[in-house]
């Protein structure tokens, strides 16, 4: 009897193993890219705490990254890989950041050099050197975003590239194709002046126009090469831009390293 109890438990947790995890599943190749956002403590009540990576996970994760024998990449030199000007890695991945807070600069950003890694992180232009204003502070507390200054010396370091996330963080679906082409076309212009460099990728706010072929027809005219949604999963190398907006892994702070393990390599951790 003890036997057959001790039996159905073990098939019980497989099962609900499986049910929660997609350990199952066959690996997929390609192109891993890691979405963060905060990097850090969260605040008392925030609503938004699955956007947060506290330090210490953060740190696991690039020691995974680093043991597993990870390199990560930054646009310009995914771009210069496609145009057979330097090798693929054998593993490659891309880390990046949406929004652009103070903590990827005081949290992450020391984590990366740590780890012998590289980031990068889509800024929303208008808010730098100021707050998360796109947020009601009354339900979640605004934040201190990236200085120029630090913007800068990250990229000095060549550690950190920059991208576009659009000027205000306004939902591209939901405003004109008017205002949406001066979100993008407007962002990318600044942020070129300001950095002094082709601003290669863009990550689209909410993942919102990611799909809607009017908006990405015009993220693709303000001449950004590489284009990222929401959508989960690992992209596929060669990438063409018919496929669609790159994939990503959303880290979500409440994942431990089995999920993280997972997103690496099934490109997908839990239904």
């Amino acid at each position: 009897m003890m036997l057959e109890i001790g039996a159905g438990l073990g098939a019980a947790a497989i099962l609900g193993a499986s049910a929660r995890w997609n350990w199952w599943r066959p690996r997929t190749s390609g192109i891993p890219s890691l979405m963060y956002h905060k990097v850090g403590d969260y605040p008392p009540n925030s609503q938004l705490k699955k956007l947060w990576a506290s330090a210490g996970n953060f740190r696991k994760h690039m020691k995974y990254l680093k043991d597993k024998g990870y390199t990560s990449l930054l646009l310009a030199e995914l771009l210069e890989i496609e145009m057979n000007k330097r090798p693929m890695p054998t593993r490659p991945v891309l880390i990046t950041f949406d929004d652009g807070y103070a903590n990827n600069y005081e949290v992450a950003y020391p984590l990366l050099k740590e780890f012998g890694m590289k980031g990068n992180i889509f800024l929303v232009c208008e808010t730098m050197d100021g707050y998360n204003s796109w947020h009601n502070p009354a339900s979640e507390s605004w934040l201190s975003m990236l200085t120029w200054a630090q913007i800068r010396e990250m990229q000095d370091s060549g550690v950190v590239e920059f991208g576009s996330h659009t000027m205000r963080h306004r939902n591209l679906d939901k405003i004109s194709l008017e205002d949406a082409r001066w979100e993008l076309e407007e962002s990318k212009k600044r942020l070129e002046d300001k950095l002094g460099r082709p601003m290669v990728g863009f990550a689209y706010p909410y993942g919102a126009g990611a799909y809607n072929p009017d908006v990405r027809r015009l993220a693709r005219a303000a001449g950004y090469h590489y284009d990222f949604g929401i959508r989960q999963g690992i992209s596929s190398w060669p990438w063409s831009p018919d496929s669609g907006p790159l994939k990503r892994l959303f880290i979500r702070g409440d994942d431990g390293m089995l999920d993280f393990h997972l997103q690496m390599t099934r490109g997908k951790a839990y239904f």
